[in-house]
């Protein structure tokens, strides 16, 4: 048991929650300063940015959280059933609409919902990002969602194999320990979810 904590992943696990308290404490002062309004700009802007930027923190510990307990076998996903088609709408209003078009039909998988959505998203977003696109295509056929197009030079970081980007490495790795896959054929990344 001793060695189980003291493994890497645990100890990234136990940093990305000792990081959330005083995260909190930014993000909360934030948001009282924004809320008491009158602070005038550039200073209201400063603080809306300090409120962003505490939260976008916040999402990647939760990404580095959860790459942690996968990694050291303790995730332990809350399965519900969800339609893939509002697991793909969701992620395209992550990103904008006029970024990620969404078509297809869906079907009811079980997943967890919240790290399935961010993880679609994510992969969405590593392939605008690392493929230098302005849109993408996701097509939902049942429980596969399909993201395209995926240039070859993003492909690696997009199905997670060169790490220059968390939410996708962590998001291949949530698909793969719910029981789904994720895969490359062509310009195309599909991702399977588990019925």
């Amino acid at each position: 048991m001793a060695a189980a904590d003291s493994s890497f992943p645990r100890l990234v696990s136990l940093a990305a929650h000792d990081l959330r308290t005083p995260l909190a404490t930014i993000h909360g002062f934030a948001q009282t300063l924004i809320r008491m309004g009158d602070l005038g700009e550039p200073k209201q802007r400063y603080m809306e940015m300090i409120d962003t930027a505490s939260r976008q923190l916040a999402e990647l510990l939760d990404e580095l959280g959860t790459a942690a307990r996968i990694e050291d076998g303790r995730f332990d996903p809350s399965l519900q059933a969800i339609d893939t088609m509002e697991l793909a709408r969701g992620a395209a209003e992550e990103l904008g609409a006029e970024r990620v078009l969404v078509e297809g039909d869906g079907a009811e998988v079980h997943v967890d919902p919240e790290s399935t959505q961010r993880g679609v998203s994510a992969l969405a977003q590593a392939a605008l990002r690392h493929g230098g696109l302005d849109q993408v295509r996701l097509r939902v056929d049942g429980a596969t969602l399909a993201i395209s197009p995926v240039t070859p030079s993003s492909a690696p970081v997009v199905l997670g194999e060169e790490l220059r980007d968390l939410g996708a490495a962590v998001a291949v790795r949530v698909v793969r320990a719910l029981g789904g896959s994720v895969d490359l054929d062509g310009d195309t990344l599909t991702v399977r979810l588990p019925e």
